[in-house]
């Protein structure tokens, strides 16, 4: 309930922010008094992508109209009462609103949650240290919000002069249409006779005078008038300009980068929400300037006066498309990457999200994406403009999807399910480059108009780089060429080029952003861990971090060549580290038990200063995937002599047969856990209890070719 609490306390914008997240389709009264059983769901497992979750989410939501009718039935008192019906009503009605599309509920709720966690967090970092009231955005925020009231206020300055204008130039015209009609009837004194004529031409040239004389004078006022407006307009549209730059280029850049770096495994990027409503205010502003420069055209074109308006009137209209252009074709994004690796046959998702559909209203007439996947080669020349069409590296099944407007958060995004990868066509590559070196990207294009067809705008958006394989053996490499793309690749790069070599110290970061989340372990690679890949890497004995410091790292020796004696590279002896360590080290891993990162020296180092029985487990140097069991002990072939042992390497394949902490308790002779730990106090935990006879037996009879020893051991233990 920790959420709730917090966002209870919010302030200002903020807690306006967090009010406005509730409505018909999520009652604020359901978040309150189910606060604690809403926060203790799975919300974030359930892929909304995936049409054969609706079952979990619809099993959710009838969790919570239960959880709803639960709380109503235990309400006492007079208040009670009225809340029991109160409670009762909300029940239906979400029962009503999402029964039939409960994965709506699930989009709904995380939209909250995200939110709120957002607020708070925000409102929590800019506290100030002495106290005081609680500041609800970061100062970064607060100039971005300052600048939209300054637009704002610049935006309605300019509708009034408009206004302004627009009723001096109707006055202007009905004085002009005067000004005609006193000369209509100058003209006409000549068929009356002189005397009338000389009785009435004084005042009519009197009259006429007058009004040319204010015509003139009021043309020239509605001049300035008009050069006034268009200075505000572009005014306004410099900081227009500035404001988008800042949440386009900055902003939307940074949340692509957390994006790529969630691949290897970073924080999540964090949802599009505060962005999306930026993007939204800058479309709304655009289109409200865009419209009054479109009306100051009419105005003109009602009264054309001659001078510099019409010039300056084009370059207005020109410099707001282009800037609702950028806006428009730069918030066409890709919200969930498709799978960097990519294996062919297989099915896989993403989806696109257009930030300011909503508020232009694309969806009145909903657009179709379409994705295609296109190499390398073809990405350059798509950035240069140069013509690749209907040119694609491969065929993907289930293509094409429309966008939907999802009324609850307001977005208007494509959800691709089921695509596949028919088949791919490579290119020719180059040196030792294999197939897992080659980059491919998922191009997504669409096409919509918006204000009745005023503007038509040709979308696309790339995903970031894809490596397509054929075979499961091949993930290993591929997984290595993601992985130094997401780390290393700079914004606004060419496709796809990264560095050659990078600083130890940036590949140090990388991977161990990847080992914590491949393992789902807070615990990382320490220093020392560090020290050791080091030593792998360059071959070196050092054990001193700083002479590593300046060092660097090139491709091939992370993932091209082979270590020195082995038939293995770099990145496939730690990827065949993190592989076995998530599969079943993890809990040994997060309690410390495994020191992994230690050579054969080093553990005999460690270990002949303990007594014996003392052991340590350590990743294997001579195979992929493996940990052995180091321990000191007396040599049997020299009394009074001790020495280290190894055992030969388990893998995957054994511990699939018996675990880790079970083959230790199986070993009389382990006895201490390094330094001095008791192997029991370490490792009972996940022994497994022992088997009555009958099912050992059963598994002997089905597990025929399988090692008895181990059966018997496992059932007797």
């Amino acid at each position: 309930m920790a959420v709730w609490i917090q966002a209870q306390q919010l302030q200002g914008d903020a807690l306006h922010q967090m009010q406005s997240l509730y409505g018909q389709h999520f009652p604020i009264e359901v978040r309150h008094y189910l606060s604690q059983w809403i926060e203790g769901q799975l919300w974030d497992a359930i892929d909304l992508e995936n049409p054969q979750e609706e079952f979990k989410a619809k099993r959710l939501l009838d969790s919570l109209i239960q959880e709803l009718q639960n709380k109503a039935e235990h309400q006492m008192g007079e208040d009670g009462f009225l809340l029991k019906i109160k409670l009762g009503h909300y029940a239906s009605q979400l029962k009503s609103t999402y029964d039939r599309c409960p994965l709506e509920l699930v989009r709904c709720i995380r939209h909250i949650l995200y939110t709120e966690q957002r607020l708070v967090r925000e409102a929590t970092n800019s506290s100030s240290p002495l106290g005081g009231m609680m500041d609800t955005m970061s100062q970064k925020y607060q100039q971005i919000n300052q600048a939209f009231e300054e637009l704002r206020l610049l935006t309605q300055d300019t509708e009034n002069e408009l206004r302004k204008l627009q009723h001096n130039q109707e006055y202007f015209i009905i004085q002009y249409q005067e000004s005609l009609r006193i000369q209509a009837q100058l003209s006409s004194l000549s068929t009356l006779p002189p005397a009338d004529r000389q009785l009435r031409e004084p005042t009519l040239l009197s009259k006429r005078a007058t009004v040319e004389a204010w015509l003139t004078r009021e043309a020239n006022t509605l001049q300035k008038y008009r050069l006034d407006l268009a200075e505000k307009h572009q005014k306004t549209l410099q900081l227009l300009r500035k404001q988008q730059t800042i949440i386009l280029d900055d902003e939307l850049i940074q949340w692509k980068r957390r994006q790529q770096l969630a691949g290897n495994g970073g924080p999540p990027e964090g949802g599009l929400d505060i962005l999306q409503s930026w993007c939204e205010k800058l479309a709304e502003t655009i289109w409200q300037n865009r419209q009054q420069i479109r009306r100051a055209e009419h105005l003109r074109q009602q009264l054309p006066i001659p001078g510099p308006i019409e010039e300056l009137l084009n370059e207005l209209n020109s410099t707001i498309t282009d800037i609702i252009s950028a806006l428009v074709t730069s918030t066409f994004i890709i919200e969930k990457q498709p799978p960097q690796v990519l294996k062919t046959q297989t099915k896989f998702a993403a989806t696109v999200r257009l930030l300011v559909g909503g508020k232009l209203n694309v969806h009145m007439n909903p657009p179709q994406v379409k994705a295609t996947i296109i190499s390398e080669q073809q990405a350059k020349a798509l950035l240069k403009n140069e013509n690749t069409r209907n040119e694609s590296s491969g065929e993907i099944l289930n293509n094409n999807c429309v966008m939907e407007y999802h009324q609850t958060t307001g977005t208007l995004s494509a959800h691709f399910r089921n695509m596949s990868l028919k088949r791919i066509k490579r290119s020719d590559r180059r040196g030792a480059e294999s197939v897992t070196e080659e980059k491919f990207t998922i191009l997504f294009e669409s096409q919509f108009s918006i204000g009745g067809n005023e503007l038509v705008f040709q979308v696309k958006t790339l995903s970031l780089p894809v490596v397509v394989i054929v075979h499961g053996s091949q993930d290993n490499n591929a997984t290595a060429t993601v992985l130094w793309d997401n780390a290393f690749a700079e914004p606004g790069r060419v496709p796809f080029l990264v560095p050659d070599k990078v600083l130890w110290p940036q590949l140090c970061d990388a991977i161990n952003m990847k080992y914590k989340a491949e393992v789902q372990s807070n615990r990382g690679l320490s220093e020392e861990n560090l020290v050791f890949l080091a030593q792998k890497a360059f071959s070196s004995s050092s054990n001193n971090p700083e002479d590593y410091r300046n060092m660097t790292m090139t491709w091939s020796q992370f993932n091209r060549e082979s270590l020195p004696g082995r038939s293995f590279t770099f990145w496939q002896w730690f990827d065949g580290v993190m592989e076995l360590t998530k599969k079943h080290l993890k809990p040994h891993w997060n309690d410390g038990a495994i020191l992994g990162f230690v050579n054969k020296q080093q553990a005999q180092d460690m270990l002949m200063s303990k007594p014996n029985g003392t052991f340590l487990l350590r990743f294997s140097d001579s195979e992929i995937g493996g940990i052995t069991i180091a321990w000191v002990a007396e040599n049997p072939n020299k009394a009074g002599e001790r020495m280290v042992w190894n055992l030969m390497p388990y893998t995957t394949k054994d511990f699939s047969i018996r675990s880790l902490a079970d083959r230790i308790s199986d070993l009389n002779h382990l006895l201490f856990l390094y330094p001095d730990r008791p192997k029991d106090e370490v490792f009972s935990k996940y022994y497994t209890p022992p088997l009555p006879l009958l099912q050992c037996l059963e598994l002997i009879f089905k597990y025929k070719t399988l090692n008895l020893n181990h059966l018997l051991v496992h059932c007797y233990h």
